[in-house]
């Protein structure tokens, strides 16, 4: 016998259903506690190190972005000092994320992800094919409006500070087995109005990160 449909009904699973979607990416993300202890011994992870640029399309886990996070340019000090040096404790650069479910700012006091577009990017993040398979790119941004003092070189200490950073990049990827590759090649107008920055920002560096391609 056919049943004449409930309106009722209908409506609360529609809404049932809609309560069970996971979070939209508007949505900022927490992270988990970086794990700071274990990998390889650093003479290893040096002997390990190398640039890779083939990715398979494997995701990291958000214990693995935290902890890759941390590695790059997280606090490990109490009073707030980080993994990789800074000019004049500038602590002017910002760690843009590009995944595929949108790009992020990597907010590192409270190790959450800020929203800055709810769509994939990674394409944007490099001139090259690769950038787009890697599970994680890494954008590098410093903010000018924290660099004060450094005269004419604050270009060369603001390159440094970034170089500091994706060196710690290498050295944890080689821990973890992980391929990735740092570049300059990008087109920094695109990727700027994509990661909505302001004019004292400016793109340094960007990373893939991923696993390698077997």
């Amino acid at each position: 016998m056919h049943r004449k449909s409930n309106p009722f009904f209908g409506f609360v699973l529609a809404l049932a259903l809609f309560c069970s979607v996971p979070a939209l990416a508007n949505d900022s993300v927490q992270l988990p506690a970086p794990q700071t202890e274990g990998g390889k011994p650093l003479m290893q992870a040096l002997k390990d190190r190398m640039t890779i640029r083939a990715f398979d399309d494997r995701k990291l886990s958000m214990q693995t972005l935290s902890n890759l996070l941390w590695a790059a340019f997280g606090v490990n000090r109490p009073d707030g000092r980080r993994t990789a040096p800074s000019a004049k404790n500038w602590q002017e650069i910002d760690i843009y994320v590009a995944m595929p479910e949108g790009a992020y700012l990597w907010d590192y006091r409270k190790n959450v992800l800020q929203t800055v577009q709810a769509k994939d990017i990674r394409a944007l993040t490099g001139t090259q094919a690769y950038v787009g398979t890697a599970a994680v790119n890494l954008v590098f941004v410093a903010d000018y409006s924290r660099v004060s003092g450094g005269g004419a070189d604050k270009d060369v200490l603001v390159g440094a500070d970034t170089g500091f950073i994706s060196q710690n990049v290498y050295l944890f990827c080689a821990s973890e087995g992980l391929a990735t590759v740092v570049r300059a090649g990008i087109d920094r107008n695109a990727l700027a109005g994509e990661l909505k920055l302001k004019p004292e920002q400016k793109i340094i560096l960007s990373q893939s990160v991923g696993y390698p391609k077997k």
